[in-house]
């Protein structure tokens, strides 16, 4: 038994029944949708038409949602339906951002991730789907995939179908009939403007919880009207600056009319904190640890400042991840109720592991304890390397996010961990006074930022095989990151560091290249971490 769907777009009239019985049967808060309908217009006047397409979870037979959730709020059932536990969820928006087909959403009454769900309650005492029942044309074909007796397989066999972003691989039981590209790839048509019917004020994600702190300031009513004000003043502006002919009902192309609500930037500054802060930590004991495998003396008191400063970052990393969950206060499921196939999990385990094995090296020198230090200090730093990357093929697993599917990622990070290390401990040397294995830190990280120079260009510059990763590096190079990206990246984040290294590598200036090399690592996090997420995915 294999459950899917067939959305007949011969039949469609876009009433949105389905949309309106789905909010009524799962009691669907204002402002997200677990179904709706697209509608796109295309031609040219007087020959134009509106296409309507049901969009909606795709219950993929290879769910990314389902292989990310740390916590497994999402699992498959035997019937095929992908189904949600609402109990379980910690609110970390990372199924949002493996699904490519924007399907899930955070519920804003609970705080956790919510989506179609295929009416499973329905579906165990033999009924149809809500939206089924409701579709006044027969439009929506729901059964037994691999019975050859229902509706839905002799459909199958006989039309032709179409499904969205095949390219993903994630195999969708959510199948078009008449389907068409314009209306079902997100990027063949420009975002739908702000309108009454279009968008909604409260909206879901990050942007959601601005709003709801206006809403609940002295003066609420004013604040979230100037905010809508300013969203559709920007949307006007973006729009007439990329197409003179936006108003122009004439010129042909292809629009969208009516569209999902945006759930804005799901990982905002707490998630580029954390990915700076882990660089950090693991950093900030490797430095030390590559200078005593090379043979150089270390003191008692610099080991104590990187187990110090590594527990430190470390905690504060646990803190930037447990402020990103809508669910904060269930942060413990992921250590409690794992799911192995996460990244997320072994992540958390990652950082136990690490802080656990750094506070025994800093007890132990602090104490005197007779542990035998290298067994202990290599073990230490296989989990520092894993600490430093791992963020990488979490992101990995965010299918929904072309950009993120780069193989130069890990390396990234972890070029990123030296040189957070190396400017650490810059500083650290001048309070505490410079040793003797100095000038492995100059040697270091003008090795690093070098390592780091190429891996941006081959990051940028590889064919990238999706539009939508080629618009992202367009945006980081010539459009609105254009700025940060060469002035506060490259050139003060790099090149600048790289060459007071060699003209002026004094106690002042070390402290300066310090300084800048973090700020250049911060803003590198969070230009590829927010970029990639302004992509519509539905």
């Amino acid at each position: 038994m294999k459950y899917g769907f067939i959305i007949d777009n011969r039949k469609c009239i876009g009433c949105h029944a389905c949309t309106t019985a789905c909010k009524s049967e799962h009691d669907v808060a204002v402002g997200v949708n677990r179904t709706y309908v697209k509608q796109v217009e295309k031609g040219v006047f007087p020959n134009t038409r509106r296409i309507f397409s049901v969009m909606r979870c795709n219950h993929c037979t290879d769910a990314p949602c389902v292989e990310i959730c740390p916590v497994e709020a999402l699992h498959i059932r035997e019937d095929g339906i992908v189904d949600f536990d609402n109990n379980r969820c910690i609110g970390c928006k990372s199924c949002m951002q493996a699904c490519p087909y924007d399907a899930l959403y955070i519920d804003p009454d609970t705080n956790t991730a919510a989506k179609c769900n295929y009416c499973a309650h329905r579906i165990d005492v033999g009924r149809a789907p809500a939206c089924v029942d409701v579709c006044p044309e027969h439009a929506i074909i729901a059964g037994d995939m691999e019975n050859p007796n229902t509706e839905i397989s002799i459909l199958l066999s006989r039309e032709q179908v179409m499904v969205r972003k095949p390219e993903k691989g994630t195999n969708p039981n959510l199948f078009y009939i008449d389907g068409d590209y314009q209306s079902l790839n997100p990027e063949a048509t420009a975002k739908s403007e702000i309108s009454l019917w279009g968008s909604q004020a409260r909206g879901v994600g990050h942007y959601a919880k601005a709003a709801e702190k206006m809403m609940h300031s002295n003066d609420d009513v004013n604040l979230l009207q100037m905010t809508i004000d300013h969203e559709m003043e920007s949307a006007y502006v973006n729009k007439t600056a990329e197409d003179p002919n936006y108003l122009d009902v004439l010129n042909g192309k292809a629009r969208r009319v009516y569209d999902t609500p945006d759930k804005g930037i799901l990982w905002g500054w707490e998630v580029s904190a954390y990915v700076t802060t882990k660089a950090i930590a693991a950093g900030a004991f490797l430095i030390p640890f590559l200078a005593m495998v090379l043979g150089y003396e270390v003191s008692d008191t610099t080991k104590l400042w990187s187990a110090g400063i590594s527990l430190v970052f470390l905690g504060l990393t646990g803190l930037f991840l447990v402020m990103d969950l809508d669910r904060p206060d269930r942060f413990l499921n992921v250590l409690l109720r794992p799911q192995w196939n996460s990244w997320l999990v072994k992540g958390g385990y990652t950082i136990s592991i690490f802080g656990f094995l750094v506070t025994i090296w800093g007890a132990s020198t602090f104490f005197g304890w007779s542990i035998p230090e290298m067994p202990l200090l290599w073990v230490t730093a296989f989990f520092a390397i894993i600490l430093a990357i791992y963020t990488a093929f979490l992101f990995a697993q965010a299918k929904g996010r072309d950009f993120w599917q780069s193989p130069t990622l890990p390396i990234h990070m972890l070029v990123h961990s030296v040189m957070a290390g190396v400017s650490i401990f810059a500083l650290v040397l001048l309070i505490i006074g410079f040793e003797d294995w100095m000038v492995i830190l100059k040697n270091t990280m003008v090795t690093a930022i070098v390592i780091n120079l190429v891996t941006l260009i081959f990051e940028l510059t590889i064919t990238h095989p999706t539009t939508a990763a080629k618009t992202v590096v367009h945006m980081i190079t010539k459009g609105e990151y254009k700025w940060s990206f060469w002035m506060l990246i490259i050139l003060l984040g790099n090149i600048v560091p790289l060459i007071l290294l060699f003209v002026i590598p004094t106690t002042t200036t070390i402290t300066l290249i310090a300084i800048l090399v973090l700020m250049g690592i911060y803003d590198t996090e969070k230009i590829w971490i927010e970029a990639p997420q302004r992509i519509p995915l539905a």
